[in-house]
């Protein structure tokens, strides 16, 4: 194993240099009517976190060998998950980790690489703070907050209080987007074109943006209870450059106002990879605009269906533990 090591990486970075010679010979295809063509199927799926270790600073890209190791180290992770399980095991304990009946891993397709944008391996998917971090929110946005912890409804008093990705409603972890984050599962994309529009459909909820092409905002008022906000593209050269804003109040990103506008950019760098990137504006909410960048990876595996509302018992399981919790704590009182 020792000796094979350096033979495997000295192919990795083989297959690297020679990726990235392809990138830069690489002719942009286009579409029918003559832009660039995005359509296919995609996946952001990576080792790559959304923010920094802060033990990195400013530090934006892994060595290769480190790279490799961190690779190797998500591949041992899932094979060590993957073991068979003992069946004379004791009963788990409550507090063990990974959490007792959460997923499991033939429900997780986790990323397990971390693909390169211009010959890097970065560090996070932030790059703007170069610290790698997500800004800190605004004094405007603690105060909104306390007052709604004080005064907003219970979320367990009914369906209305929970998320929308737990309602099936629309995917979670901004999976969907905008922006379009990798979650622990179903980070699978189909860009579609025609004149005029780009849509995304998502694998997890099958949610679908359209994306209208040199259009103007739809009014605010007419279009408040729109999933994935009103997205305007425009063609920058070879890059689709798309701005959204109008976002339905329940869709939070993050603690995200009615002021929230995400600019998108993406750009094909090769027949297997587009660098998409994207920046967070709201100035109610974070104290500064951020923005982060990953690649979109070609794929040959389609979407399945994502059948969200069959055999979800969450929903009903949670309300039932509430007024259950309710009870004991009524009982309590009485005694």
């Amino acid at each position: 194993m020792t000796a094979l090591f350096p033979r495997l990486f000295s192919l990795a970075v083989l297959l690297f240099t020679t990726a990235v010679q392809a990138q830069d010979d690489y002719t942009v295809p286009r579409t029918a009517d003559g832009v660039p063509d995005l359509q296919g199927m995609w996946r952001n799926a990576t080792v790559t976190p959304l923010t920094r270790d802060p033990a990195l600073g400013n530090r934006q890209a892994y060595t290769p060998e480190e790279a490799y190791a961190m690779e190797r180290s998500a591949q041992l992770e899932v094979e060590e998950d993957n073991k068979p399980l003992d069946p004379n095991r004791p009963a788990p304990v409550a507090e063990a980790l990974p959490p007792v009946g959460n997923y499991d891993l033939f429900w997780t397709d986790r990323g397990m690489t971390i693909p390169t944008i211009n010959g890097e391996y970065r560090t996070s998917i932030v790059i703007d703070p170069p610290n790698g971090q997500i800004p800190g929110y605004t004094e405007e946005f603690m105060q909104v907050r306390a007052a709604q912890r004080r005064n907003g409804p219970d979320q367990f008093d009914g369906p209305e209080g929970r998320g929308v990705g737990e309602r099936c409603l629309l995917s979670f972890g901004s999976n969907s987007g905008p922006p379009m984050l990798p979650v622990m599962y179903n980070s699978q994309y189909q860009i579609y074109q025609s004149p005029g529009y780009v849509t995304i459909l998502v694998e997890m909820v099958h949610d679908a943006r359209i994306i209208r092409i040199a259009d103007a905002h739809s009014d605010t008022a007419a279009i408040q209870s729109k999933w994935m906000g009103d997205s305007i593209g425009r063609w920058e050269g070879d890059t689709l450059v798309v701005e959204t804003r109008h976002f339905n109040p329940q869709q939070n990103f993050r603690g995200a106002s009615e002021n929230l506008t995400v600019t998108e950019h993406f750009t094909r760098v090769a027949e297997d990879k587009i660098v998409y990137r994207f920046t967070v504006d709201d100035p109610s909410t974070f104290t500064s605009s951020w923005t982060g960048e990953l690649p979109l990876s070609g794929t040959l595996d389609p979407l399945y269906e994502y059948a969200c509302h069959e055999g979800n018992y969450a929903l009903p399981g949670t309300l039932a533990g509430a007024r259950v919790a309710e009870r004991d704590a009524a009982a309590a009182k009485e005694n």
